[in-house]
């Protein structure tokens, strides 16, 4: 048998999804008779609720229509969501109004686990502002495992999966999270390689607290280091290309997921991999500034072939 206090914030989930219950119908869903429905109303009215009856064939409870802010009944999941939305919606500078104080009021009633998993997430969580692909879902458990563990400096046991849909287990001191174009991704020191590294959430398939702790350096960068790593994934084309600009102009254009950027005679220097060389082709040239293509040779044959069809295309 449930408590009271859980069947009258039941009975106010029940009259948010409808906007009329009759007395029966909420005696049903509830597994009350109805004098405890009645007494479930003038409760909710006692808290500042404004829950009406009306008596009748047609009669039955509903909230005062413009009734704004019931209290939020959420599962984990649910908050943790609520809370990563506006963690997101704060750290990316979105016009959202009471984003600060929203999160405050929420973490007030998280329970009390709960809270301290979520304060870990705000604590330990970077952000970057590129947003390409479409977003993956990473388990929301894994995300407050990881964010503790980055948080309290402690270990975690990792069940991961990778690219090449490889299984295997390793040791991670996870130093942040970092939510990059749509995806979740934990950086730290691999117990298995002795180096950093950078793993997609989305592919860990289990992550366990070790207990044991470890000394993060002070002044590691999470965003730095994955959007690092991520441009130095190796893809199929090495690529050197000098474009005619300033350092600063490129930076502004070119995310730090996409190439290397550095001055050099004659502009800036952009080096990385790609793996399509047709759609870098057409990046380029969406530039808008003279470039030179030290290597691959491929690159520059994709370059002419996308200026011979842009010139058939304005001749038509």
């Amino acid at each position: 048998m449930s408590h009271p206090t859980t069947r009258v914030l039941a009975m106010l989930e029940l009259l948010q999804g409808r906007r009329q219950l009759s007395g029966a119908e909420l005696a049903a869903g509830l597994g009350v008779d109805q004098r405890t429905v009645r007494r479930y109303a003038l409760r909710l009215a006692d808290l500042g609720i404004p829950v009406t009856a009306e008596r009748g064939r047609y009669g039955g409870y509903r909230l005062l229509p413009g009734y704004r802010l019931p209290p939020l009944m959420l599962t984990d999941d649910e908050a943790a969501a609520v809370v990563i939305g506006l963690l997101a919606a704060e750290r990316l500078g979105q016009p959202v109004v009471g984003v600060t104080t929203a999160l405050a009021k929420i973490q007030r009633v998280l329970p009390a686990a709960l809270s301290e998993r979520v304060a870990a997430l705000r604590q330990t969580l970077g952000f970057t502002h590129h947003q390409r692909k479409p977003a993956v879902a990473a388990d929301t458990g894994t995300v407050l495992t990881l964010a503790q563990a980055a948080s309290q400096h402690q270990r975690v046991r990792l069940r991961y999966r990778s690219r090449a849909e490889q299984d295997s287990e390793r040791d991670l001191d996870p130093y942040g999270l970092v939510l990059h174009s749509g995806r979740w991704y934990v950086t730290g020191r691999d117990g298995k390689s002795g180096e950093l590294r950078t793993f997609r959430v989305d592919r860990v398939r289990e992550a366990l607290l070790s207990g044991v702790s470890f000394d993060a350096p002070a002044d590691f960068d999470p965003v730095q280091h994955v959007t690092r790593s991520l441009a130095a994934v190796p893809y199929a084309h090495e690529i050197e290309v000098v474009l005619a600009t300033t350092l600063e102009n490129a930076q502004r254009r070119i995310p730090p997921t996409v190439a290397t950027l550095a001055e050099t005679e004659g502009g800036v220097l952009l080096t990385g991999r790609a793996e399509h060389l047709a759609g870098l082709a057409a990046m380029l040239a969406g530039l808008g500034w003279p470039f030179t293509v030290s290597r691959p040779a491929a690159l520059r044959d994709e370059v002419r072939a996308l200026s011979d069809r842009l010139r058939a295309w304005s001749a038509t």
